[in-house]
């Protein structure tokens, strides 16, 4: 089986899945469930096709929930089949705009400093795959990045 790294934007709908060979990308999978429905049937399709290597995620700001089980399954594979686990924040797939928090209220990345602001509209700033990847752009750190605190 090939060799690949598997990009997951997982905050939003739809979580896009992005399957790389030597950077580049080769396959997109998108899913409108929710990421614990849809993180172990793209993964288990990933996985009949190729053999991972190196997994990237967006390990915030965004929806707590979708982060946390993202996260939990995503470093449970990593350990199971010895896969490297690397991040970024999410403001890297969607060209540093805002990110729906709850409500009327976005995560803003603001030279570096993530912080909230209200909008009276939504926002529309989708998530993209790159086209290519280098594995040297992303974190080792990789716990998630909860801006908000707990209520």
């Amino acid at each position: 089986m090939p060799k690949v790294d598997v990009v997951v934007i997982e905050l939003s709908t739809p979580i896009l899945i992005g399957v790389y060979k030597e950077g580049s990308l080769i396959k997109t999978l998108i899913s409108d469930e929710y990421s614990s429905e849809a993180l172990p049937k793209l993964f288990k399709e990933i996985r009949s096709s190729y053999e991972i290597e190196n997994i990237v995620y967006t390990r915030g700001p965004g929806s707590f929930m979708a982060i946390k089980v993202a996260y939990i399954f995503l470093r449970t594979l990593c350990i199971v089949d010895d896969i490297k686990l690397f991040a970024t924040n999410a403001f890297t797939f969607n060209q540093n705009q805002p990110i729906k928090a709850f409500a009327k209220l976005y995560f803003m990345n603001d030279n570096g400093t993530i912080t909230t602001k209200k909008f009276d509209e939504p926002v529309n700033a989708p998530f993209t795959l790159p086209k290519t990847i280098k594995l040297s752009d992303y974190s080792q750190e990789t716990t998630p990045l909860y801006v908000l605190p707990a209520v």
